[in-house]
């Protein structure tokens, strides 16, 4: 069953208020404070521009062709097929971009990478630099090179793939994104090399077989051509009186009906061997075309000089320092009004007023309005001698030390309002929180805060 919870507007409202007043003063009470940390964090993070360790970061764009292996479909049969997983026309149509994605997966493959890691001895070394490491002077693996440092990503909507390594070596930086590309495309000639001969080897077999069938065929060809049944006009008139002549006519026709069918084998597989001869010349050119790559490289890693440095960045870390600094400030202002020995602007509740000379006239409306009734202003610290001859001048206004005395207690419980006399960043804090809890138990709120 769900039950609906009424909250009153008015309380809503309350809840809502924010005394912006009160937040300015605190934070303008605190603008040394705020400065310096602002200035201290602004000035940490410029610095460690300078202390932390360069970075490096060195990229390179490769364009990978997934059209074909030899580049010219008019020559490869199975360009189709390498189109990517939605394979054939589908997959041309959507440009094969989907395709890289094995690309990606053989970038980053051992096959790929290990050689990398070897070539820049890449090796496990002391944690944090100075903690022993059982793996140290070990090889790193794939996994944990592809960790951190380097990135791959497929540029979206084309066949570009950016290779990005960062280190704090310029040098080493160059030379894996380097060593990277030359394995990438080593592997890529391997793979072509290896299906170029697989193919050619399959139909080289199959055109050999064919061929053999072929010339079987051809020597086992039998019977008479079609033509042979023009000149048997004479014993085709005879069969008519003679047996012999009908059982020499149906051998000759059976002759025909041998030589045709012998033709047609001998044509079809005649067709088969031209089909298998044009697609070996093919799968001979590809083989040929092997040593090619279908990766072209359109961006050439470069090696960085010094100040070529890619982290940290000196606007990124003033910025950096400006967002960090306010939040420090804040938090800083904070702490500050929480645990300051002496009252603070947060302490004060909703009612103030902010400077007894200068809004006198609002104690004394709050005064007048209430003068038919019992009213006991507890004063923290001395007062204006004037501001005292003027308090003195309303007879139900009774002014108290603020302290924690038997003769406090009994003027507050003779009062009908309380009201708080104390100063910012001078009044004990203790005492006047102690002050407030005792009202609090008592039942008596404080009508009105007022600032001297």
């Amino acid at each position: 069953m769900q039950q609906t919870v009424y909250i009153p507007q008015d309380e809503l409202d309350e809840e809502l208020t924010i005394d912006l007043k009160k937040i300015f003063f605190a934070l303008w009470s605190r603008k040394f404070l705020i400065v310096k940390t602002f200035a201290v964090v602004l000035v940490l993070f410029i610095a460690l521009t300078f202390i932390l360790p360069k970075k490096y970061s060195v990229e390179s764009d490769l364009y990978v062709n997934k059209a074909n292996n030899s580049n010219m479909m008019e020559i490869n049969p199975y360009a189709i097929e390498e189109l990517g997983a939605g394979g054939g026309v589908a997959a041309l149509m959507a440009g094969g971009g989907g395709a890289l994605t094995n690309e990606l997966e053989l970038m980053q493959s051992p096959l790929v990478i290990d050689k990398v890691i070897k070539e820049n001895n890449l090796v496990y070394k002391k944690k944090f630099g100075i903690l022993p490491n059982k793996k140290e002077g070990e090889y790193i693996s794939t996994k944990t090179f592809l960790k951190k440092n380097i990135s791959f990503e497929n540029k979206k909507g084309t066949n570009v793939i950016t290779i990005e390594y960062k280190s704090k070596d310029p040098e080493l930086a160059y030379n894996v994104v380097n060593s990277i590309i030359n394995n990438y495309i080593e592997l890529h000639k391997q793979l072509n090399s290896e299906k170029s001969k697989s193919d050619k080897e399959i139909i080289e077999r199959e055109y050999n077989k064919t061929k053999q069938v072929l010339n079987q065929k051809v020597k086992n060809v039998n019977g008479l051509p079609e033509q042979s049944m023009v000149s048997t006009g004479n014993i085709s008139a005879m069969s008519a009186f003679s047996k012999s002549a009908q059982q020499a006519m149906a051998n000759i026709k059976g002759q025909v009906i041998a030589g045709q069918k012998s033709r047609i084998e001998v044509t079809e597989q005649a067709e088969k061997l031209a089909a298998l001869s044009s697609k070996l010349e093919w799968a001979k050119m590809v083989d040929e075309m092997s040593d090619s790559s279908k990766v072209l490289v359109l961006k050439e890693p470069q090696k960085l000089r010094d100040f070529e440095y890619s982290s940290p960045k000196l606007l990124i870390n003033i910025l950096l320092g400006i967002v960090f600094g306010f939040l420090a400030s804040l938090l800083a202002v904070i702490f500050a009004e929480n645990t300051d020995k002496k009252l603070t602007y947060s302490m004060l509740e909703e009612n103030i007023i902010y400077n007894l000379e200068t809004d006198f006239s609002d104690l004394k409306l709050f005064l007048l309005a209430n003068q038919d009734k019992k009213v006991s202003i507890s004063v923290f610290e001395n007062i204006p001698q004037n501001a005292v001859e003027q308090l003195q001048i309303f007879k139900n206004v009774n002014l108290i030390k603020a302290d924690i005395t038997g003769e406090f207690v009994q003027n507050i419980k003779n009062s009908d309002e309380v009201v708080i006399l104390a100063t910012i960043g001078k009044t004990n804090s203790k005492l006047y929180k102690q002050i407030k809890t005792m009202l609090s138990e008592m039942k008596k709120n404080v009508a009105v805060e007022v600032l001297v």
